[in-house]
Protein backbone atom coordinates (compact mmCIF):
# COMPACT_ATOMS: atom_id res chain seq x y z
CA UNK A 1 0.00 0.00 0.00
CA UNK A 2 2.85 2.29 1.09
CA UNK A 3 4.77 1.55 -1.84
CA UNK A 4 1.40 2.50 -4.62
CA UNK A 5 1.40 5.50 -2.87
CA UNK A 6 5.09 6.68 -3.11
CA UNK A 7 4.58 5.81 -7.00
CA UNK A 8 1.74 7.87 -7.64
CA UNK A 9 3.21 10.80 -5.96
CA UNK A 10 6.41 10.52 -8.02
CA UNK A 11 4.36 10.72 -10.43
CA UNK A 12 2.62 13.70 -9.92
CA UNK A 13 5.80 15.44 -9.04
CA UNK A 14 7.18 13.97 -12.44
CA UNK A 15 4.08 15.60 -14.47
CA UNK A 16 4.90 19.08 -12.63
CA UNK A 17 8.43 19.08 -13.60
CA UNK A 18 8.08 18.17 -17.35
CA UNK A 19 5.16 20.59 -17.37
CA UNK A 20 8.02 23.06 -16.33
CA UNK A 21 10.78 21.71 -18.29
CA UNK A 22 8.36 21.66 -21.76
CA UNK A 23 7.69 25.62 -20.91
CA UNK A 24 11.53 26.22 -20.39
CA UNK A 25 13.12 23.91 -22.96
CA UNK A 26 13.45 24.88 -27.35
CA UNK A 27 10.71 23.18 -29.32
CA UNK A 28 13.29 20.48 -30.75
CA UNK A 29 13.56 18.77 -27.25
CA UNK A 30 10.20 17.97 -26.70
CA UNK A 31 9.58 15.15 -28.88
CA UNK A 32 13.16 13.86 -26.79
CA UNK A 33 11.11 14.65 -23.71
CA UNK A 34 7.76 13.03 -24.14
CA UNK A 35 9.71 9.79 -25.42
CA UNK A 36 11.59 9.86 -21.96
CA UNK A 37 8.26 10.56 -20.28
CA UNK A 38 6.53 7.81 -21.93
CA UNK A 39 9.15 5.33 -21.01
CA UNK A 40 8.95 6.45 -17.69
CA UNK A 41 5.23 6.28 -17.56
CA UNK A 42 5.27 2.64 -18.38
CA UNK A 43 7.79 1.58 -15.48
CA UNK A 44 5.99 3.36 -13.16
CA UNK A 45 2.49 1.77 -14.37
CA UNK A 46 4.58 -1.49 -14.02
CA UNK A 47 5.44 -0.60 -10.55
CA UNK A 48 1.81 0.13 -9.70
CA UNK A 49 0.50 -2.84 -11.09
CA UNK A 50 3.14 -5.08 -9.16
CA UNK A 51 2.14 -3.74 -6.29
CA UNK A 52 -1.14 -4.04 -6.49
CA UNK A 53 -0.85 -8.00 -8.00
CA UNK A 54 1.81 -9.14 -5.58
CA UNK A 55 0.24 -9.17 -2.71
CA UNK A 56 -2.25 -11.92 -4.22
CA UNK A 57 0.52 -13.51 -6.27
CA UNK A 58 2.07 -14.14 -2.60
CA UNK A 59 -0.92 -15.01 -0.79
CA UNK A 60 -1.54 -18.08 -3.17
CA UNK A 61 1.93 -19.21 -3.46
CA UNK A 62 1.92 -18.80 0.57
CA UNK A 63 -1.47 -20.56 1.31
CA UNK A 64 -0.21 -23.80 -1.70
CA UNK A 65 3.13 -24.03 0.24
CA UNK A 66 2.05 -23.56 3.82
CA UNK A 67 -0.84 -26.26 2.88
CA UNK A 68 2.15 -28.83 1.64
CA UNK A 69 4.18 -27.93 4.77
CA UNK A 70 1.62 -29.05 7.30
CA UNK A 71 0.46 -32.11 5.36
CA UNK A 72 3.83 -33.23 6.38
CA UNK A 73 3.45 -32.50 9.46
CA UNK A 74 0.61 -34.14 10.00
CA UNK A 75 2.22 -36.87 9.09
CA UNK A 76 5.33 -36.42 11.58
CA UNK A 77 2.33 -36.15 14.37
CA UNK A 78 1.07 -38.96 13.40
CA UNK A 79 3.81 -40.89 13.38
CA UNK A 80 4.82 -39.48 16.70
CA UNK A 81 1.63 -40.11 18.57
CA UNK A 82 2.37 -43.94 17.21
CA UNK A 83 5.11 -44.37 18.59
CA UNK A 84 4.22 -43.07 22.32
CA UNK A 85 0.73 -45.38 22.46
CA UNK A 86 3.54 -48.36 21.33
CA UNK A 87 6.62 -47.68 22.71
CA UNK A 88 5.36 -45.32 25.27
CA UNK A 89 7.26 -42.00 24.12
CA UNK A 90 8.44 -39.69 21.73
CA UNK A 91 11.79 -39.35 19.40
CA UNK A 92 13.95 -36.15 18.10
CA UNK A 93 15.39 -38.30 15.29
CA UNK A 94 13.77 -38.88 12.17
CA UNK A 95 15.64 -41.47 11.61
CA UNK A 96 14.18 -43.60 14.39
CA UNK A 97 10.70 -42.24 13.48
CA UNK A 98 10.98 -43.73 10.21
CA UNK A 99 12.58 -46.58 11.61
CA UNK A 100 9.59 -47.39 13.47
CA UNK A 101 7.02 -46.55 10.86
CA UNK A 102 8.71 -49.53 8.61
CA UNK A 103 8.82 -51.58 11.66
CA UNK A 104 6.39 -51.19 14.68
CA UNK A 105 2.69 -52.69 14.79
CA UNK A 106 -0.55 -52.03 16.06
CA UNK A 107 -2.41 -54.40 18.64
CA UNK A 108 -5.89 -54.97 17.37
CA UNK A 109 -8.02 -55.64 20.64
CA UNK A 110 -11.21 -56.55 22.03
CA UNK A 111 -12.70 -55.64 25.07
CA UNK A 112 -14.75 -58.19 26.74
CA UNK A 113 -17.02 -58.31 30.18
CA UNK A 114 -15.70 -61.10 32.32
CA UNK A 115 -16.74 -62.99 35.67
CA UNK A 116 -14.68 -64.86 38.10
CA UNK A 117 -15.13 -65.90 41.72
CA UNK A 118 -13.02 -64.96 44.42
CA UNK A 119 -13.14 -66.36 47.96
CA UNK A 120 -14.06 -63.86 50.87
CA UNK A 121 -12.21 -64.54 53.65
CA UNK A 122 -14.11 -62.33 56.06
CA UNK A 123 -17.33 -63.58 55.11
CA UNK A 124 -16.35 -67.25 54.51
CA UNK A 125 -18.46 -67.21 50.58
CA UNK A 126 -16.78 -67.30 47.52
CA UNK A 127 -18.25 -64.13 45.50
CA UNK A 128 -18.56 -63.57 41.90
CA UNK A 129 -16.67 -60.53 40.41
CA UNK A 130 -17.15 -58.91 37.04
CA UNK A 131 -13.63 -57.78 35.45
CA UNK A 132 -12.64 -56.44 31.33
CA UNK A 133 -10.80 -58.85 29.96
CA UNK A 134 -8.52 -57.40 26.30
CA UNK A 135 -8.29 -60.46 23.81
CA UNK A 136 -5.78 -59.30 21.41
CA UNK A 137 -6.98 -60.77 17.76
CA UNK A 138 -3.85 -59.39 15.58
CA UNK A 139 -1.15 -57.04 14.30
CA UNK A 140 -1.34 -54.61 11.72
CA UNK A 141 1.72 -52.41 10.55
CA UNK A 142 1.87 -49.09 11.60
CA UNK A 143 3.21 -48.10 7.81
CA UNK A 144 -0.32 -49.69 6.64
CA UNK A 145 -2.66 -48.08 9.03
CA UNK A 146 -1.06 -44.60 8.82
CA UNK A 147 -0.14 -44.08 5.13
CA UNK A 148 -1.82 -47.09 3.53
CA UNK A 149 0.89 -48.14 1.58
CA UNK A 150 2.70 -45.49 1.05
CA UNK A 151 6.25 -44.79 1.53
CA UNK A 152 5.85 -40.77 1.58
CA UNK A 153 7.00 -41.11 5.45
CA UNK A 154 10.28 -41.91 4.39
CA UNK A 155 10.35 -37.93 3.16
CA UNK A 156 8.95 -36.32 6.38
CA UNK A 157 12.13 -35.14 7.82
CA UNK A 158 12.25 -32.31 4.41
CA UNK A 159 10.53 -29.36 4.26
CA UNK A 160 8.46 -29.37 0.80
CA UNK A 161 9.84 -26.39 -0.57
CA UNK A 162 10.14 -25.46 -4.47
CA UNK A 163 13.32 -25.28 -5.62
CA UNK A 164 14.58 -26.26 -2.65
CA UNK A 165 13.82 -30.03 -2.28
CA UNK A 166 15.82 -32.14 0.31
CA UNK A 167 17.53 -28.30 1.78
CA UNK A 168 15.78 -27.76 4.69
CA UNK A 169 14.74 -29.69 7.37
CA UNK A 170 12.18 -29.53 10.07
CA UNK A 171 13.24 -28.97 13.39
CA UNK A 172 12.50 -31.68 15.83
CA UNK A 173 12.78 -31.64 19.66
CA UNK A 174 11.25 -33.65 22.53
CA UNK A 175 10.69 -33.71 26.12
CA UNK A 176 8.70 -33.85 29.51
CA UNK A 177 6.37 -31.70 31.24
CA UNK A 178 5.67 -31.85 34.75
CA UNK A 179 1.81 -32.63 35.48
CA UNK A 180 1.49 -33.19 38.91
CA UNK A 181 4.05 -36.44 39.87
CA UNK A 182 4.04 -37.22 36.50
CA UNK A 183 6.59 -36.77 33.41
CA UNK A 184 4.52 -36.30 30.28
CA UNK A 185 6.29 -37.05 27.20
CA UNK A 186 6.03 -34.22 24.54
CA UNK A 187 7.55 -33.60 20.93
CA UNK A 188 7.53 -30.65 18.71
CA UNK A 189 7.98 -30.59 14.63
CA UNK A 190 8.74 -27.00 13.42
CA UNK A 191 9.63 -25.11 10.35
CA UNK A 192 10.38 -21.19 9.93
CA UNK A 193 8.35 -19.26 7.66
CA UNK A 194 11.15 -17.34 5.78
CA UNK A 195 12.41 -20.79 4.71
CA UNK A 196 9.14 -21.61 2.82
CA UNK A 197 9.04 -18.17 1.57
CA UNK A 198 12.88 -17.87 0.82
CA UNK A 199 12.41 -16.68 -2.97
CA UNK A 200 9.50 -14.45 -2.09
CA UNK A 201 9.63 -10.30 -1.77
CA UNK A 202 10.79 -9.60 1.74
CA UNK A 203 8.80 -6.55 2.55
CA UNK A 204 5.43 -9.22 2.08
CA UNK A 205 7.55 -11.78 4.16
CA UNK A 206 8.45 -9.65 6.66
CA UNK A 207 4.72 -8.94 6.95
CA UNK A 208 4.03 -11.99 6.80
CA UNK A 209 6.02 -13.08 10.12
CA UNK A 210 3.89 -10.36 12.21
CA UNK A 211 0.57 -11.52 11.03
CA UNK A 212 -1.90 -12.07 13.38
CA UNK A 213 -5.43 -13.49 12.56
CA UNK A 214 -7.86 -16.24 13.38
CA UNK A 215 -7.41 -16.96 9.36
CA UNK A 216 -4.17 -17.14 9.34
CA UNK A 217 -0.63 -18.69 10.77
CA UNK A 218 0.73 -16.52 13.38
CA UNK A 219 4.19 -16.01 14.27
CA UNK A 220 7.51 -16.99 12.43
CA UNK A 221 6.91 -20.58 12.32
CA UNK A 222 4.17 -23.33 11.32
CA UNK A 223 4.81 -26.39 13.86
CA UNK A 224 3.00 -29.52 15.36
CA UNK A 225 3.28 -30.24 19.05
CA UNK A 226 4.39 -28.02 22.35
CA UNK A 227 7.52 -28.60 24.30
CA UNK A 228 5.78 -26.44 26.77
CA UNK A 229 2.40 -28.06 27.20
CA UNK A 230 1.11 -31.76 26.39
CA UNK A 231 -0.34 -31.20 23.62
CA UNK A 232 -0.03 -32.25 19.81
CA UNK A 233 -2.18 -29.78 17.79
CA UNK A 234 -0.57 -27.41 14.77
CA UNK A 235 -0.83 -24.11 14.95
CA UNK A 236 -2.65 -23.24 11.79
CA UNK A 237 -6.19 -22.16 11.29
CA UNK A 238 -8.93 -24.77 10.57
CA UNK A 239 -9.18 -24.26 6.85
CA UNK A 240 -5.84 -26.50 6.43
CA UNK A 241 -7.65 -29.17 7.86
CA UNK A 242 -11.05 -29.10 6.27
CA UNK A 243 -9.72 -31.78 3.39
CA UNK A 244 -7.92 -33.81 5.54
CA UNK A 245 -9.38 -37.34 4.97
CA UNK A 246 -7.81 -38.36 8.10
CA UNK A 247 -9.72 -36.06 10.42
Amino acid sequence: MYSLIYTLLIIVFLIIIVMILKKKISPSWVPILNTLLLALALYLGYKIYDSITAPVTFNKIKKERYAKVIERLKDIRDSEIAMRSILGDYTASFDSLIQFVDTAKFAITQQRDSVYKEFNKFLNIWEEKETVVIDTLGFVSVKDSLFKGSNRYKEMMWVPIPGREHQVKFKLEKGYVKKGEIKMPVFKASVQKKDILYDQPEDLVAQELQVVSTEEINGPEIFVGSLDDVSTSGNWPKLYDIKDKRK
